[in-house]
């Protein structure tokens, strides 16, 4: 599975309205699209849970590379690229996904929390911690799912969890759920993926 995000900054005094009336008419346009397991349309606004900033930062779990390919080439991503301006896409592989005890609620904040991980870290012991991580996160009361994903180029760890309510504070960056399209949420995987 591949974990992916674009942040696209907006400036303080941009109308944030202007965000979520564009999830509310074109977020259904994903709802059944191939090989997307979920995306979540995550929005950030300046002053609002500690963000420093005005953001829009949907953030997708593909169950399949073709699905997430079909998106990056196809006239979706070309549209919000012309525009917000083409963004950097952050790719991660998953290391594990959970679904919590809210797996069935409509999520309404999501966590995102970055780490790095240091050349002198031994990878297998830390993969599993990492994944064990997704695990205790998915177990937390209001939590919808959780994942831990690796991008190996820069050696950052991703951890990622949808909540039901309010996420907990203080564990990364909180962003309001606008939107989740979740047409293969069913088949994603669920553990360790290795």
């Amino acid at each position: 599975m591949h974990a992916m995000q674009y942040e696209i900054t907006l400036p303080a005094d941009y109308d944030m309205g202007v965000i979520r009336h564009r999830v509310e008419s074109k977020g259904h346009l994903l709802d059944d699209f191939p090989g997307l397991g979920f995306k979540a349309y995550l929005m950030r606004e300046r002053g609002k849970d500690d963000s420093p900033v005005n953001q829009y930062a949907p953030f997708y779990l593909w169950n399949t590379a073709e699905g997430m390919n079909a998106f990056l080439w196809g006239p979706g991503f070309r549209g919000l690229s012309e525009d917000f301006g083409r963004p950097v896409v952050q790719h991660w592989t998953t290391l594990a996904y959970e679904e919590g005890p809210a797996s069935g609620a409509v999520p309404r904040t999501a966590v995102r929390r970055r780490q790095r991980i240091p050349e002198a870290t031994p990878l297998p012991g830390l993969a599993a911690e990492l994944a064990a991580e997704a695990g205790r996160s998915a177990r937390t009361e209001g939590a919808v799912s959780a994942l831990t994903a690796v991008d190996p180029r820069a050696w950052e760890a991703v951890h990622f969890s949808l909540w039901e309510s309010d996420a907990p504070q203080g564990v990364g960056d909180v962003f309001q759920v606008l939107h989740v399209s979740a047409p293969e949420r069913g088949d994603l995987r669920r553990g360790r993926q290795w």
